[in-house]
């Protein structure tokens, strides 16, 4: 196979793992938004006392943790820069 051709089947092979997640995401985040079960991960096993946020500490952004976890797949290579920069501005709102 040419070099050409194998890039262009590594682009076109990230490009469709990158979208079978993207509708992974979003169907997990359709059924539990309808199961009212969408909950916060990291602060399930902290006791109740303990989950209220210090005065001081101001909460990370959603965005940011998807933003760090698209920078990764663009690091390894799985999605392009294109990719990564578009939805960098669906998530940022631009």
């Amino acid at each position: 196979m040419g070099l050409m051709a194998e890039r262009g089947a590594q682009r076109m092979q990230s490009r469709q793992t990158y979208r079978t997640m993207a509708r992974m995401q979003r169907r997990r985040s359709f059924v539990q938004s309808r199961l009212g079960t969408k909950e916060d991960f990291s602060s399930r096993e902290e006791p109740a006392e303990a989950a209220a946020p210090a005065p001081a500490a101001t909460p990370e952004p959603e965005y940011v943790g998807e933003l760090e976890r698209l920078s990764q797949l663009r690091d390894q290579g799985i999605i392009t820069n294109e990719d990564f920069e578009a939805k960098k501005k669906q998530l940022l709102g631009i």
